[in-house]
């Protein structure tokens, strides 16, 4: 039987409560929609991120959108149409906007300011699965959160590999697997959605 090292060690992750939960929003940016980043799953991994982030704003969530800050004229320019959040994930007055420069949303941003003490349940979903996600979630290991990744509010794009092309959905699903193992609990909006919102 595969076992995660989470497993072995005797831990399920256990699904999050959004209440006391902070979902972090990680690069749902427009660059993503068209052109040469064009992810193949973005309206549906958009359609999932939708659902649990109105959930969470019903629950009282702490929400924390994280956006990529790119050069300007270049990809993620803040002011042009690339940079900017996309409309359905936009966020509101009330939320905290965080600008980051590289992958890791941690890096030289407050994000661990902002979600709080270790300890603390963070629900991650955004773009790219295999990228700024993957990235984020393995440092948040650091700060002790107990983190959970949304599968279908997330997703990739395809990639050279050393034998041709790896397809998006391979790629996506094979990053989850690898965070899986050590770094999070894996669960789809649907889950989420069905679990209590607090206690």
């Amino acid at each position: 039987m595969v076992q995660t090292l989470l497993s072995l060690s005797g831990h399920t992750p256990a699904l999050p409560k959004l209440a006391s939960s902070a979902l972090v929003l990680i690069d749902y940016q427009n660059e993503y929609l068209k052109g040469p980043l064009e992810l193949p799953d973005a309206a549906s991994a958009i359609a999932a991120a939708e659902r649990v982030l109105q959930a969470a704003r019903v629950a009282g969530s702490r929400i924390i959108h994280v956006l990529q800050k790119g050069s300007s004229g270049g990809l993620f320019d803040r002011e042009g149409w690339g940079g900017q959040p996309i409309e359905q994930l936009k966020p509101v007055s009330i939320e905290a906007v965080i600008e980051k420069p590289r992958p890791s949303a941690f890096y030289q941003t407050d994000l661990a300011i902002q979600i709080g003490a270790g300890g603390r349940s963070v629900i991650f979903m955004g773009f790219m699965t295999h990228m700024c996600v993957s990235t984020t979630v393995r440092d948040a290991l650091d700060f002790s959160y107990a983190s959970t990744v949304v599968a279908d509010a997330c997703a990739s794009r395809d990639l050279p590999g050393p034998n041709g092309v790896v397809p998006a959905r391979t790629i996506h699903e094979a990053e989850l697997a690898a965070l899986g193992d050590r770094f999070a609990g894996i669960f789809t909006a649907a889950q989420i959605l069905s679990a209590p919102a607090a206690d």
